[in-house]
């Protein structure tokens, strides 16, 4: 354990006293903070932070007045008093998190063809020079961050299984076949840092320019795992699906492995509602933020989210439908079939031959999420747990190592079955106390500020709220057994935002009274309530700029303190949004989705098409189109302005008949509408696509 340097900032006249919490108090509202050490390794303490009164707050930069400002006294006692709640002492993650580096890249920006930025891991080397934690950051999620931060080539297990960490969101895994071939475990977001993650990995432990890859596994159907399939793939020889999986791997060629249901679920969570999911996504992941201590930091599960990458989908060899094991290459694997859990189809995978245990994403080194800010289905609590333990049952005995596809493994026998146990009481935790507390008549509000985690529970540091949070996951739960309505009969049919906003300014007063109070507010620092009554504001007139700005700066506030680093991106985002204006729409196009829909099933194109079309335009144009695609049919009618797809049928009394390959049909859904041969009504074909594939990129978010 290394010790504490205590190094106090040098007071000025202008000091009045020095608080239990240890900064400075000024007779003008401000703080500086004691010093813990310089040493970035020992996470302590905090840097020197001059901080702003109430008044300065509110004065804007002409020069710049959509900058981030600094934290508030208020702020800086909150972010103290983490020092005693947790045990920063234990250094146990930030060990796991460098155990085990061969290449550490701090200087790592990845670009795309055009010369674009898509990942940048250089422009957080602040938190390798910062050496105390500023007043803008809560000190649990510097701590998470400094973990977050580490990238380049890791080893889990000499000369059997290596990791790229921190080249994307998740990690790109490497595991040794008894051949000397390789299984790459999920493949980071983009084809641009796929390659780099890939070069990395040739160019440091293989000292070679190419890799023979024995099958790709994604565990499941979230982008960041599979989006880099194609630049993995494409010196491969891609296997037949056709044979089993132990043949499929013979001669050379490459077995694509995924869980059951995986193509059904990355079209539902990530095309139909992809677009919106996008938007929201930039929000989550702080996309624009700027990196620093006022901006973005880790958010549990990495530093962020690549961008302007290109994300592919390749078709699978191989669906893993039953827990069960398997032999890939020579090399025994046990897939764990985890449906319902982080992803709606998800496997683990234990290898018995090196006691290693992969755990996807229902393990991360962080509470996840039952709920997922960017928008997805609600997972279950009581499943993910329950795998976890089955995970510990059929696993822990042997296993000496666990890894994920995010964050950092944790190596001994002692630490796997503890990892396991601790992490499956969390999500158990928040399942049964919700329920608790929701026969007894309390709203999902309610319970979501009212329970607390279990002492000890709440001290393990890879169980802590970085990503997903108690406040939100119980809420999850409530939605999941009791869906949005809180019953009470006042919520059942609500006015817009806009029109309550503008009811309840007027009933207020006025605007400015509203302000005057609000500021006041945020003297006494109520952050939560000055964006709530803000917020009306905003809405009421978002022309009124004094309105945004408070509210931006009560978000501000309270991303300072947030331990979450999702919760920070989401306000921070807010507040910069607030000062510098939602930006402005841009058009983006639907069909960016076809591709990946074209490696499903025809009729989820036609899905799709029917999400995006306006039904009450053409709900008095009735059609009936047969499609015949390859070996696929489908008879797609349209009436009342409702899509129907009558999978494997065609009718006689159709209003066309629509033929061709799958390559044509695509083709055809992206305005080529002469890449199909039609027989009958063309413009009755025609008719069934979007007359716009368009949608705003950037709709209103934090304004109206």
């Amino acid at each position: 354990m290394r010790k504490r340097i205590l190094s106090f900032v040098l007071a000025s006249a202008a000091m009045l006293s020095v608080n239990a919490q240890g900064y400075y108090i000024y007779k003008d509202g401000s703080a500086k903070q004691i010093v813990l050490s310089s040493d970035m390794d020992s996470l302590v303490f905090f840097k020197e932070g001059v901080e702003k009164t109430p008044a300065e707050e509110e004065t804007v930069d002409p020069n710049n007045p959509t900058a981030n400002k600094a934290a508030t006294a208020k702020t800086a006692e909150l972010n103290n008093a983490w020092l005693s709640r947790l045990d920063f002492q234990d250094q146990s993650e930030l060990e796991n998190a460098k155990r085990g580096c061969l290449k550490s890249t701090p200087d790592l920006i990845v670009y795309n063809g055009e010369g674009d930025e898509v990942w940048n891991m250089a422009d957080f080397k602040f938190l390798y020079e910062e050496g105390a934690v500023p007043a803008t950051v809560n000190p649990s999620l510097w701590q998470n961050s400094l973990c977050n931060v580490r990238c380049g080539l890791f080893e889990v297990i000499p000369d059997k299984i290596y990791q790229v960490r921190g080249y994307d969101m998740a990690n790109m895994t490497f595991i040794k076949t008894p051949n000397n071939r390789w299984i790459i475990v999920d493949v980071l977001m983009g084809n641009f840092t796929a390659k780099a993650a890939m070069d990395l990995f040739k160019s440091e432990y293989l000292h070679s320019s190419s890799i023979d890859i024995a099958a790709v596994v994604i565990s499941h159907t979230h982008i960041d795992h599979y989006g880099g399939i194609t630049e993995v793939l494409k010196d491969c020889k891609v296997a037949d699906a056709g044979l089993d999986l132990a043949e499929q791997v013979k001669d050379g060629k490459t077995a694509v492995i995924v869980p059951q249901g995986f193509m059904k679920y990355v079209i539902s969570e990530n095309v139909y509602a992809g677009p919106a999911m996008k938007r929201r996504a930039n929000y989550q992941y702080g996309a624009f933020l700027p990196r620093g201590v006022t901006g973005r930091m880790a958010m549990g599960i990495g530093m962020g989210q690549s961008v302007n990458d290109v994300a592919g989908l390749a078709a699978p060899t191989f669906q893993v439908g039953q827990t069960g094991e398997y032999v890939i290459d020579g090399l025994k694997v046990t897939f764990q079939i985890t449906p319902g859990t982080e992803a709606p189809a998800e496997m683990n995978a234990y290898f018995p031959d090196y006691n290693a245990l992969w755990m996807a994403e229902n393990c991360t080194g962080t509470l996840h999420n039952l709920y997922t800010l960017r928008g997805a289905e609600v997972r279950d609590a009581e499943n993910w747990c329950n795998y976890i333990l089955e995970a510990k049952q059929k696993f822990g005995k042997d296993a000496q190592v666990v890894f994920q596809s995010h964050n950092w493994p944790h190596w001994g026998n002692s630490v796997v079955n503890e990892y396991l146990e601790n992490t499956a009481s969390i999500y158990k935790f928040i399942h049964d106390q919700t329920l608790h507390y929701v026969n007894r008549g309390y709203t999902s509000t309610e319970i979501s500020n009212m329970l607390q985690l279990p002492e000890k529970l709440d001290k393990v540091w890879y169980t802590r709220q970085y990503y997903g949070t108690l406040s939100h996951n119980i809420k999850a739960v409530y939605q999941k057994y009791m869906g949005w309505y809180d019953a009470n009969p006042v919520n059942l049919n609500l006015l817009p935002p806009t029109e309550t906003a503008k009811k309840v300014v007027e009933y207020m007063g006025d605007a400015q009274r509203v302000l005057n109070l609000a500021r006041a507010d945020f003297a006494k620092g109520d952050y939560q309530w000055v964006a709530q009554v803000t917020k009306e504001l905003v809405y009421a007139d978002p022309s009124n700029m004094e309105a945004r700005r408070l509210c931006a700066d009560a978000l501000e506030q309270l991303a300072y303190q947030s331990e979450s680093g999702t919760w920070r991106n989401a306000y921070l985002t807010g507040a910069m949004e607030l000062r510098a204006g939602t930006p402005a729409p841009e058009e983006f196009s639907a069909t960016k989705f076809v591709p990946l829909l074209a490696v499903g099933t025809i009729d989820m194109l036609f899905e799709f098409a029917a999400i995006i079309n306006n039904s009450n335009e053409l709900q008095d144009k009735d059609v009936t189109v047969n499609f015949i695609i390859g070996n696929e049919k489908a008879c797609v009618v349209r009436r009342n302005g409702v899509v129907l797809v009558y999978k494997n049928e065609t009718r006689d009394n159709a209003d066309a008949t629509a033929s061709g390959d799958k390559k044509s049909l695509v083709s055809f859904f992206t305005g080529n509408y002469s890449a199909l041969t039609i027989s009958g009504n063309s413009d009755a074909v025609i008719s069934l696509m979007p007359k716009s594939m368009s949608l705003p990129g950037n709709f209103g978010v934090i304004e109206p």
